[in-house]
């Protein structure tokens, strides 16, 4: 390691209350269940989400082993969330930092990444063999790393420090408060999250059955690629951290289902949460005549719903993309 990278340090101010995020017990949803539910609040980290974890994790690591230092650019391709977490430790570095977005990310997500001094690059147009926006940012990815001096790619795809901020926080956080639960409902889309709640279980021993909520068109475990509205759920790339016996059971989710699951939960809970967490809580409906009584379900709820006010939450957009009405979802 240099001595310029043992000198820039990720400790301090936002950097120290990164996780320990609470556990709200989801009573009024899930009030005529015979188990319970906990739904794990990722909102609450200081940059909105559960990637602040791997964005701390991958920058932190980067500067140990000397491959990030004063100079470095900084760049990541994001749906949104782990950009914003990026962005805002980046700035606290006083890094540059560039992250490559398509169409579907936010309006909002954008905004704020901006506001952190993160720039935006922009692929406008799928990769033309896939159809997919993925592979074309990953491209993008590779030629911006090509072309900048002391660019750095952080690589949430395939860094197995992705993973290991999960393993050593989300879930020993989950486990320290509830025990060794009895499901666990963790959405994918680097599949880092689940990968490193799954290593943590596995390495405990515990009798946890994992269920990967995914979404349809994702092709992560072998669904049939297709479009889908929301980013963050979902890959149309197998990720690099992806291993077959990281889930027990795995539910895919709508578009639709997405926002119903939203719906009831602020409905419920007053908890506003991102497209994602609406899925885990339709994959917790759909499965509770499966689940046992007593059991203790953990769910893993990534993001903030204000990033999703003119998506999920507006009821003409979702008539008018989704094609149906989210006044009349009720439960």
């Amino acid at each position: 390691m240099t001595n310029e990278g043992a000198q820039m340090k990720l400790e301090g101010g936002i950097a120290d209350v990164i996780g320990r995020t609470p556990l709200a017990a989801l009573s009024r949803l899930f009030q005529n269940e015979p188990f319970h539910v906990y739904g794990k609040l990722e909102g609450m980290n200081p940059g909105g989400s559960a990637k602040d974890r791997p964005a701390l994790y991958l920058l932190r690591e980067a500067l140990r082993r000397g491959d990030i230092t004063a100079q470095s650019v900084v760049i990541e391709s994001s749906s949104g969330n782990l950009a914003i977490s990026l962005a805002q430790l980046c700035r606290l570095l006083g890094l540059r930092f560039i992250c490559v977005v398509d169409p579907r990310t936010t309006e909002q997500h954008k905004r704020i990444i901006q506001s952190y001094g993160g720039e935006i690059e922009l692929v406008s147009e799928p990769d033309p063999e896939t159809r997919e926006f993925l592979p074309a940012r990953i491209k993008r990815v590779q030629q911006l790393v090509a072309e900048i001096p002391h660019a750095y790619w952080t690589n949430q795809y395939a860094n197995p420090d992705n993973s290991l901020a999960h393993a050593e926080t989300t879930m020993r956080e989950i486990g320290e408060a509830l025990g060794p639960v009895d499901y666990l409902f963790c959405g994918v889309s680097s599949c880092g999250t689940l990968r490193g709640c799954a290593d943590f279980i596995r390495s405990k021993g515990w009798n946890t059955t994992i269920v990967a909520v995914d979404a349809v068109g994702s092709v992560i475990f072998g669904g049939e690629k297709s479009s889908r509205a929301f980013p963050g759920l979902g890959a149309a790339l197998v990720p690099g951290l992806y291993r077959p016996d990281m889930a027990d059971l795995v539910q895919h989710v709508t578009d639709r289902e997405c926002v119903e699951g939203c719906r009831l939960l602020l409905q419920h809970e007053a908890i506003m949460a991102g497209a994602s967490s609406g899925g885990v809580i339709s994959a917790i409906l759909r499965m509770r005549s499966a689940i046992s009584p007593g059991a203790v379900c953990a769910a893993i709820l990534p993001d903030r719903g204000e990033r999703y006010l003119d998506t999920v939450y507006d009821d003409a957009w979702v008539r008018r993309v989704l094609g149906f009405d989210p006044c009349v979802v009720e439960g």
